[in-house]
């Protein structure tokens, strides 16, 4: 069985924007949530910067017992999912709850709540650690409080694959409704882990960009001095649902989702490598789902985390998938729009390639002034363009190895 699945709501909460249509329309102007690290103390640290959501509540959206034990990425894949479902017009209701599924992922889950009781622990002694603590900490909670909070009782788990968990979520609830598990899914990812215990690694590793008094400007993917990423947060939920589903009640119908491909290069637990071929499975495997030539895509969001490796190895992948193609397609990194998000930047990027998809526009790769001659394709330097997009396609890649792609077609 394969059916016919297509996306009718979207969701977000991101540092530019605690909706999905702010979240798009920052990434469309060029405008960065990138500042002065304000979460914790960032004096002891050589890069001072990152994406943070900023002024978030979930108000009375969700009962305030329910709310007690959610952690930071938790509210934020309930904002996101609540949204998602309010858009697409999907009730769940008792006759259809049993097929309708949540896939809601995260890279970390709820470490601030492990950090924090842990120092209760250590200060006020066992007796006052919540019981609730473990049921509230792991990556599921997300899923589990979405299909408490909606009644959703279909198929429900957390994909974790590092940074490529959103696009991992998004392939897997494709696949449930393509296979005839569910007629609907609450799909998406989250992740706050705007930490110092994530933040020291990272500068200890080298991997996020110097420049503290240009934050905004800091992150520079495919650019010929791009030297890093630079953390975000937040989450972006989608509802799939099956195609005659959605037709019959008369959905509004973002896109349809044509194809997603996962992999793992087998290699090293940071370093992509170099030849790109775990990520070229993936596309290829995407592809190959999607029942097209790479040639018909139009424009792709890559991961383009702006490291030297991965914006390069992108590009090679790229160009190896599609051949003289590549050179026709938009390529845009947002990551300089809502910094890297982890766990959830797989889906961020995905609302990228379905907007892109209703709005026939694509957003900018900002920051980027100096090509590099191992880079040279069409990043769509720093200003928005409108343009016909009938395809699109975005990619993932995570520490352990991890490889996604996820294939968009307008649905006509």
């Amino acid at each position: 069985m394969n059916r016919r699945v297509v996306v009718t709501g979207v969701g977000a909460v991101t540092a530019v924007g605690h909706t999905a249509e702010e979240t798009w329309q920052a990434m469309l102007d060029g405008r960065s949530g990138i500042g002065p690290i304000t979460l914790f103390d960032p004096e002891p640290y050589p890069v001072r910067m990152q994406a943070e959501v900023k002024d978030f509540d979930l108000g009375d959206r969700v009962d305030a017992k329910q709310q007690r034990y959610m952690n930071r990425s938790v509210t934020f894949a309930m904002s996101a999912a609540l949204e998602a479902l309010e858009d697409s017009g999907f009730r769940v209701t008792e006759e259809n709850s049993d097929m309708v599924g949540v896939i809601f992922g995260s890279g970390a889950g709820g470490t601030d709540m492990i950090i924090e009781h842990q120092r209760i622990l250590e200060e006020k002694g066992p007796r006052r650690v919540t019981p609730f603590l473990v049921a509230n900490f792991i990556p599921d909670a997300a899923s589990g409080h979405i299909a408490i909070h909606t009644g959703a009782r279909g198929p429900n788990y957390s994909p974790v694959a590092a940074c490529a968990t959103g696009g991992v979520a998004l392939g897997e609830a494709f696949q449930t409704i393509r296979r005839g598990d569910a007629n609907t899914v609450i799909a998406g990812s989250a992740e706050a882990v705007r930490l110092p215990i994530y933040h020291a690694p990272w500068c200890s590793m080298r991997a996020l960009p110097g420049d503290n008094e240009n934050p905004t400007k800091a992150l520079k993917p495919f650019d010929l001095n791009r030297d890093g990423f630079i953390a975000g947060e937040g989450a972006c939920s989608m509802i799939l649902e099956e195609y005659e589903q959605a037709k019959a009640r008369g959905a509004n119908i973002y896109c349809e989702v044509l194809g997603f491909g996962s992999s793992n290069d087998a290699y090293d637990m940071i370093a992509l490598h170099e030849t790109g071929r775990g990520l070229l499975r993936a596309v290829k495997a995407a592809v190959r789902s999607a029942g097209i030539d790479a040639s018909e895509i139009n424009y792709i969001n890559p991961h383009g985390s702006g490291t030297p490796l991965n914006d390069r190895v992108e590009t090679l992948v790229f160009k190896e998938v599609m051949g003289k193609a590549a050179y026709d397609a938009a390529i845009s990194s947002v990551k300089p729009i809502t910094g890297h998000c982890m766990g959830a930047s797989g889906s961020v990027e995905a609302l990228a390639c379905v907007m892109a998809i209703r709005d026939q526009k694509v957003a900018p790769t900002i920051n980027y002034t100096t090509p590099d001659p191992e880079c040279d394709l069409d990043y769509v330097p720093n200003v928005a363009r409108s343009m016909p997009v009938n395809v699109s396609m975005t990619t993932s890649v995570g520490l352990g190895g991890h490889n996604s792609a996820l294939i968009f077609k307008k649905v006509n």
